[in-house]
């Protein structure tokens, strides 16, 4: 199967008057289309930095990080703000809408970045809010009235409406309860069914039970299966 997303040895190191972060030590990893991934770490482990960097919105110290073939490390910045316009979605933890626009208003935004003409746009917009199972009821509803998991299905319809070759979500159900997180794993679940690219970052091992596959990252490392294992049972040696 094709990959989607290549990354090969990225390092990140970070300076400040306090000296050095690693915090990307060598990463290595391939998505293939139509997987649904899971990187799972502790607060500090190098999670959000894999993800600023999969989207585009920071740059690997070295090492490749390639998207559908294209070397994405290697892109000025207005080559990075066009992928993120036309081939990344991004789902946020705090959702990231536009309070007093209208649902409607809120997933079409990328395409009015995009110059799309409005009827496209509308037609875009109604196909991906029909993806994520909101209803037409809510479409001229403002953002601020809505539930917490109706404002993330919105949010996830925004990523999905410019067909993006790759959707990155950065801890989706952190404001969520149980329930709601349920409902919106499902939804992400559903666009897996359908071919598309998902990479989900979070703490939560119930919400990697949704994914095709769990990476584990800590210290800036992502763990091997036998690292993983020394971790847990040392872990399991300290309770």
């Amino acid at each position: 199967m094709a990959k989607v997303l290549d990354v090969i040895n990225v390092h990140r190191i970070y300076e400040s008057a306090a000296g050095y972060t690693h915090a990307l030590r060598g990463v290595s990893l391939q998505v293939s289309r139509g997987e649904f991934l899971c990187v799972m770490g502790p607060s500090g482990s190098g999670k959000s930095t894999l993800m600023n960097i999969l989207g585009g919105l920071d740059r690997p110290t070295s090492g490749t990080y390639k998207l559908e073939g294209l070397d994405v490390s290697e892109l000025t910045d207005d080559e990075l703000a066009e992928l993120r316009a036309s081939r990344l979605g991004f789902v946020f933890q705090s959702f990231n809408l536009l309070p007093r626009a209208t649902v409607m208003r809120n997933v079409q935004l990328p395409l009015v970045y995009c110059d799309v003409p409005r009827s496209e746009r509308v037609e875009r917009a109604v196909k991906a809010l029909h993806a994520v199972g909101l209803p037409p009821d809510y479409y001229d509803h403002r953002s601020n009235e809505l539930s917490g998991g109706q404002m993330q299905r919105v949010a996830i319809a925004r990523a999905l409406v410019n067909d993006p070759a790759l959707i990155l979500a950065d801890e989706p159900t952190g404001n969520l309860d149980s329930a709601t997180s349920e409902m919106v794993m499902e939804t992400f679940s559903k666009l897996r069914d359908r071919g598309k690219t998902i990479v989900l970052i979070t703490h939560d091992p119930e919400v990697c039970e949704w994914a095709d596959r769990t990476v584990h990252i800590r210290d800036g490392k992502l763990l091997t299966d036998e690292e993983e294992h020394a971790l847990h049972a040392s872990e399991r040696g300290h309770t």
